[in-house]
């Protein structure tokens, strides 16, 4: 079996990775002529952390990433206060990674191009997916090169301009409101502590201004959003300037990495899969930059899908689609509703973009209590010889959990007891010494709980 994907961006190297790591042969080709250098989707949610650890680039993200900055406000060129775009959260023994994380796009792709790397798999640049059609037993994909490719499944993760979900006849439903336009990219400015990021605005309209956020690992840049009028015709460093000047910020920009204009664009896929192939990432939804969710959702389709196309089973095949399509119709919910309330200058807006950790994110058909499709939490625990570990550690790598609370586990592999201290531990087992794990899944004796690849539990 092996596996076509169309884009290097997260959403194809994650999917690359999981599928690499499960021994499925893959290729991941890029239309482009050198890797994306900016940082557009620059913060990384809790669960797509979570997702990172168990893929094994956790360390790297957070050695070269940043917590979210504080923000200092200045309204007409003078000081006025400092804020949060969400407060710190706590860990837990349930959410061990609990707050976004900051790295720029370009900075996590690498990351995954270098885990990537470590199987064996690099990214084919300057190698575009031309077109191709598919039967029963698999896909016949015609590349740029002029390479004729058969793969067992194509996978388009090529953006939002898909040449995958445009072959496939899918309707990308949804609305591009072209009245608002925002210049967004990386700058170099002298005279700001890259320790903070920044707010500028005027006293009369404190809500629309100038951000420039820290940029980590990228030689001091700072990522800005811009609202552009239509009398601003071009996109560029002096148009940034003078939107500066106008606000009295005392602020000198010295370089541009990267710039976009970007409009509010918010798009869902009419389905994400058609016989082999699959559509996953910006290809099958587009979000707005409010609360981050693009990259994040992306991440998290590849790793829905990476695991159901290794076992190749035909309703595994097709809940990727009825799984992941109704979490991105809801993110997209939440996104749009944040860009309406930026827009309108709402001063709550960036205070509800704490509720975007996708840590809710659930599959279930039912309602109530811990349940089959939900996230499976973490918790410590202590294994068979005394050692302190974790149940994220029992759910790493490329296989189903099965855990028996209070009884012993059957006898297979990947399949626990957990049992509080003093009752009888025999066979493959650990201890939940502080009781986190048991109350973490509500859970009584002989209550038995299978978490899929995925992390999430299963039926």
């Amino acid at each position: 079996m092996n596996v076509l994907i169309a884009g290097a961006g997260p959403t194809g190297l994650t999917l690359a990775i999981d599928l690499a790591r499960r021994g499925v042969e893959v290729r991941v080709v890029d239309k482009s002529a050198a890797f994306f250098a900016g940082s557009r989707g620059d913060g990384l949610q809790p669960r797509t952390l979570e997702v990172f650890e168990d893929l094994g680039v956790l360390d790297a993200v957070l050695e070269r990433g940043r917590p979210l900055p504080v923000m200092r406000v200045h309204l007409d060129g003078s000081f006025a206060m400092e804020r949060r775009m969400a407060e710190p959260v706590a860990p837990t023994p349930d959410v061990p990674y609990p707050n976004a994380w900051v790295l720029g796009q370009s900075q996590t792709e690498a990351v995954l191009r270098d885990r990537l790397a470590g199987f064996g798999v690099g990214v084919e640049l300057n190698t575009a997916l031309a077109s191709f059609d598919q039967d029963a037993d698999g896909v016949t994909a015609r590349l740029s090169t002029g390479e004729t490719v058969r793969a067992s499944y194509l996978v388009g993760a090529d953006g939002g301009r898909s040449t995958v979900r445009k072959g496939l006849g899918i309707a990308f439903e949804g609305t591009t409101d072209e009245s608002v336009r925002m210049l967004l990219g990386d700058v170099a400015a002298d005279g700001l502590d890259h320790a903070y990021g920044y707010w500028f605005a005027a006293a009369a309209d404190p809500m629309a201004g100038i951000v420039l956020s820290p940029l980590p690992d990228i030689g001091g840049l700072f990522q800005f959003g811009a609202p552009l009028s239509e009398e601003d015709d071009e996109a560029s460093l002096e148009t940034l300037q003078g939107k500066l000047d106008a606000l009295h910020a005392g602020v000198r920009l010295t370089g541009l990495a990267w710039s976009t204009v970007w409009r509010p664009n918010i798009r869902l896929a009419e389905r994400f899969r058609v016989g082999r192939v699959f559509i996953a990432g910006d290809a099958a939804h587009v979000h707005p930059p409010t609360g981050g969710q693009g990259l994040n959702t992306g991440v998290q389709d590849a790793y829905n899908l990476g695991w159901k196309l290794a076992d190749g089973s035909p309703d595994l095949l097709d809940s990727y689609g009825t799984e992941r399509r109704a979490v991105a119709a809801r993110v997209l919910g939440v996104s749009a509703e944040l860009m309406r309330r930026y827009t309108e200058g709402a001063e709550d807006a960036h205070e509800r973009g704490a509720n975007t950790r996708q840590l809710d994110v659930s599959y279930r058909t039912s309602d109530g209590r811990l349940v089959a499709g939900d996230r499976a939490p973490d918790a410590p625990v202590v294994d068979a010889s005394g050692r302190p570990t974790r149940l994220f550690d029992l759910y790493r790598g490329p296989h189903a959990t099965r855990l028996v609370f209070g009884s012993p586990a059957p006898d297979e592999p990947h399949s626990y007891a957990v049992f509080r201290p003093g009752q009888a531990a025999s066979g493959p087992h650990v201890i939940d010494a502080e009781g986190h794990a048991f109350a973490a899944y509500d859970a009584s004796d002989g209550a038995t709980v299978l978490v899929r690849p995925d992390g999430y539990l299963g039926r």
